[in-house]
C-alpha cells in the first residue's frame, strides 16, 4: 500500500444475480486528495459507494484504511473508520428540522443522557451551516426546504462527523451556480486540512476545477486512472462511453411571429413564493425558467399542474381555463410534467419498470375492467426502446435502475400520454453525458413535433442550447426575458442575482 494513501481499495468485485456491477477494481485515495469517479450511469459508481459506506459487502476483494482491512457490509464500521457519504438524493428526515437531522442518533445529552443540549446542538448547527454558506430556517421540517438546502443539510451531517473521507455522490445536481462555488470552495477547504474526497459528478467542468486526480469506470471496470492535468473533457467522455456521443444538432428556432400559442399563464400568484406570473409558450416552442435555486420556479410549476394551490391568477391550454389546483385537470388538458426529485415524486421505487410507465396511461390501457397486458407490454417495450432505458427486464423493480435510467423512465411514463405541454423540472439533474444527450435529442425532436415545451434547469448552458426563449426569475417575480440566440449567461445571471440587479439598475 502507498504510504500516503488514506483508503486503498484492492481488486473489489460485486455481482447481483450473475450481473457484474464491478469487476476487480484496484484503486488509492491519497489524505487530502480530491479523487473524482467518472462513468456512465451504470458503470459501478453507486455500488462503490455503497461498498465504501458499508451498505453491502464486497464479493472479493479487499479494503484497507490506514492500512487496517475494513470489513464491509456495516455502516457503523465505515463511519467509524471515518468515513461519510453525502448521498445525491436527499438523505434526511423530512418530519424532523435541520438540527435533528445533523445530530440524528449523535444527539448531544447531559444528565446521563435523559436530556438533550438542544441549545448547543443548534449553536452547533447554525455554524456548519454557516461554514457552507447556507442561510436556513433551523425551526423548519426539512421537508418544506428547496432540495438544494436539504442537500446542505446532508451536507453538514457529513462534516459533523470529523470524517477522513467524504463520499460526495452528485453534490451539485441540485445546485445553483452560486451554491455550487460555495460547495466547492468547502471541499477545497476539506482538502487542505487533510479531509480525502471522492467526488462522482458528471459535471465534468467541476471535475476538472476540483479534481487532482481522475478514474473512469465503464461496465464495472476501471479502464483509467489519471492526473487531471493529463486529460481533458473528450478523452474522459471517450473514456466513460466507449463511443463517440453525438450531439444534438442546434435545432432552427421557431419564429417569434407565431401565435399559436398552447400554454397560458396570467397572474399567477402564491403568496410567499411567487406573485404576478405571466407567461405563454407556444407550439413548438421551448422556453425556460431561468434563476437562482429558490426563485419560485419548481413552485410555479407545480402550481401549473396543480399539486400546488395558487391565490391568484389562471391557467389556460389551448384557450381553455383549467380547474385550479387539479392535477387530473391539467393531465386532462393535455399537461405533463416532469418533476426534479425522481424518486420520490417522479416514480414509485417497488414497483416494476412496467407498472411505471403505464402509470400515467392506465385508464386507456383498461379493457372490461381489466388492464390489458397486451396493450401495456405493448406500451412499455414501445417506450423502453424509444428512450433506450437499460434494464434486466419491464419486471424489474424500478429502484434497481441506475439514476439516468430512472430519469428516462420518468420522461417516458409522460411522454406516452402524447401530453400538449410537458413541463421538465431539471431534466438531466444526475444523468451522464450519453444519457443526457439523448434526453436533449428528445426534447427538441418533441418541439420539432409541435410540444409547447417548458424546462427548469440549473445548468444555464443547458438552457441556452434548448430553449427559444428565458424568463428570469428573482425573488418569486419575473424580471427579466431574454432571446436566447442574442443573450448571454452574464445578462442572464444579472438579472437571477439581486445584488447585481441592484447595481445595474442604480
Amino acid at each position: 500500500m502507498n504510504e500516503k494513501s488514506f483508503i486503498q481499495l484492492n481488486n473489489l468485485s460485486k455481482a447481483y444475480g450473475g450481473v457484474h456491477a464491478l469487476r476487480q477494481l484496484t484503486l488509492d485515495i491519497a489524505a487530502g486528495e480530491v479523487h473524482a469517479i467518472c462513468g456512465e450511469n451504470g458503470a459501478g459508481k453507486s455500488t462503490l459507494i455503497k461498498m465504501l459506506s458499508g451498505v453491502v459487502s464486497q464479493d472479493g476483494g479487499e479494503i484497507h484504511v490506514l492500512g487496517q482491512q475494513l470489513k464491509t457490509g456495516s455502516v457503523e464500521r465505515a463511519e467509524a473508520a471515518g468515513i461519510a457519504v453525502m448521498h445525491q438524493e436527499s438523505a434526511t428526515f423530512p418530519d424532523l428540522n435541520a438540527v435533528d437531522n445533523i445530530f440524528v442518533g449523535r444527539e448531544m445529552t447531559w444528565c446521563h443522557g435523559l436530556l438533550l443540549e438542544g441549545r448547543r446542538m443548534k449553536s452547533c448547527a447554525k455554524d456548519l451551516l454557516d461554514r457552507l454558506g447556507a442561510s436556513i430556517d433551523l425551526d423548519l421540517p426539512v421537508g418544506e426546504l428547496p432540495l438544494a438546502q436539504q442537500q446542505m443539510v446532508s451536507l453538514a451531517r457529513a462534516l459533523s462527523r470529523n470524517c477522513r473521507l467524504l463520499i460526495m455522490d452528485e453534490p451539485t445536481a441540485s445546485l445553483s451556480a452560486r451554491e455550487t462555488r460555495t460547495l466547492l470552495d468547502v471541499v477545497r477547504q476539506l482538502s487542505s486540512e487533510g479531509v480525502s474526497v471522492l467526488y462522482v459528478s458528471h459535471r465534468l467542468e467541476e471535475v476538472f476545477e476540483i479534481a487532482d486526480r481522475v478514474s473512469v469506470l465503464r461496465d464495472g471496470q476501471l479502464v483509467a486512472t489519471s492526473h487531471v492535468s493529463e486529460l481533458d473533457v473528450e478523452k474522459v467522455i471517450q473514456l466513460m462511453v466507449g463511443r463517440k456521443i453525438d450531439l444534438p444538432e442546434l435545432r432552427a428556432k421557431i419564429s417569434q411571429e407565431r401565435n399559436d400559442v398552447v400554454l397560458q399563464v396570467e397572474g399567477l400568484t402564491r403568496l410567499g413564493k411567487f406573485h404576478d406570473i405571466s407567461f405563454s409558450v407556444r407550439r413548438g416552442e421551448i422556453v425556460g425558467l431561468a434563476g437562482l435555486v429558490g426563485a419560485g420556479r419548481s413552485e410555479i410549476a407545480r402550481a401549473i399542474f396543480g399539486i400546488d394551490r395558487y391565490d391568484k391568477g389562471s391557467v389556460c391550454v389551448a384557450g381553455s381555463y383549467l380547474e385550479a389546483h387539479s392535477v387530473r385537470a391539467s393531465m386532462s388538458a393535455g399537461i405533463a410534467l416532469v418533476p426534479e426529485d425522481r424518486q420520490h415524486e417522479g416514480l414509485v421505487l417497488a414497483m416494476t419498470v412496467a407498472e411505471n410507465l403505464s402509470l400515467a396511461m392506465l385508464p386507456s390501457l383498461v379493457r372490461w375492467g381489466f388492464v390489458s397486458s397486451f396493450l401495456e407490454s405493448e406500451l412499455v417495450h414501445r417506450q423502453m426502446n424509444s428512450l433506450s432505458i437499460k434494464a434486466a427486464g419491464p419486471h424489474v423493480s424500478a429502484e434497481t435502475l441506475s439514476g439516468g435510467n430512472q430519469q428516462k423512465m420518468v420522461i417516458g411514463k409522460w411522454l406516452a400520454s402524447q401530453p400538449r405541454v410537458l413541463i421538465l423540472d431539471e431534466p438531466t439533474r444526475g444523468v451522464d453525458v450519453g444519457a443526457k444527450s439523448q434526453v436533449h435529442k428528445i426534447v427538441q425532436r418533441l418541439a420539432q413535433d409541435g410540444l409547447a415545451t417548458l424546462i427548469i434547469s440549473s445548468e444555464m448552458q443547458e438552457l441556452f442550447s434548448l430553449c427559444d426563449r428565458l424568463l428570469v426569475l428573482r425573488e418569486g417575480r419575473i424580471v427579466g426575458e431574454v432571446t436566447c440566440e442574442t443573450a448571454t449567461q452574464d445578462e442572464v445571471l444579472a438579472l437571477a442575482l439581486p445584488d447585481a440587479y441592484k447595481e445595474l439598475s442604480a
